[in-house]
């Protein structure tokens, strides 16, 4: 049996939230990457030896994606992303945050929390990497090749082929018509 549990948070919660990660996005650019994802991998860590609840591991499971997206050098994260994560990242090497850490069952809610409003703030970046991550593997398996031979260049080229692949079959079936023109040329084109 699972338990669901809604928080609604007002803006004035929402806005507490939004300060604490700019207080730790303005410690952070004063701190190597390094240090960052350095103390990321250490709450991962602690997570993983002292929590027992899927709901907190699992929120706190996706720092590793972060971490993920940071590093892969295939997928080569250009700086304005790169800045954001460790924005995000940044958060957890505040040793002030809501509640303490030590406390058991309690101690990592509110780096759950936050994981969960960054995360949602970092989703377009988190499904194209792992939708890269996805083609790279199948591609990999598919050409019998090692993964890390695969880049991001690689599956943007694959994504344009797959697109002009679209567009020519919308073409051939007479998708140029526009809505309700029941196939074949448009009444007004030109080619």
């Amino acid at each position: 049996m699972s338990l669901r549990v809604t928080l609604d948070f007002t803006e004035k919660d929402l806005e507490h939230f939004r300060n604490l990660a700019r207080q730790a996005m303005s410690a952070s650019s004063e701190q190597p990457p390094e240090e960052i994802v350095r103390a990321a991998r250490e709450l991962l860590k602690q997570v993983e030896d002292s929590v027992e609840t899927d709901f907190i591991r699992g929120r706190l499971g996706q720092l590793q994606i972060l971490i993920d997206m940071l590093e892969d050098e295939g997928w080569g994260m250009q700086e304005v992303g790169r800045g954001r994560v460790l924005a995000a990242l940044a958060y957890f090497n505040n040793p002030e945050d809501l509640i303490p850490d030590h406390i058991p069952g309690l101690g990592f809610l509110d780096d759950a929390i936050m994981v969960e409003l960054l995360c949602r703030e970092l989703k377009p970046e988190m499904e194209a990497y792992r939708d890269f991550v996805t083609y790279r593997d199948s591609e990999a398996r598919r050409r019998g090749m090692d993964p890390s031979e695969l880049n991001r260049t690689d599956f943007l080229r694959a994504r344009e082929k797959q697109l002009l692949s679209r567009m020519r079959r919308r073409r051939r079936r007479g998708g140029g018509g526009g809505a309700g023109s029941g196939g074949g040329k448009s009444p007004f084109s030109l080619f």
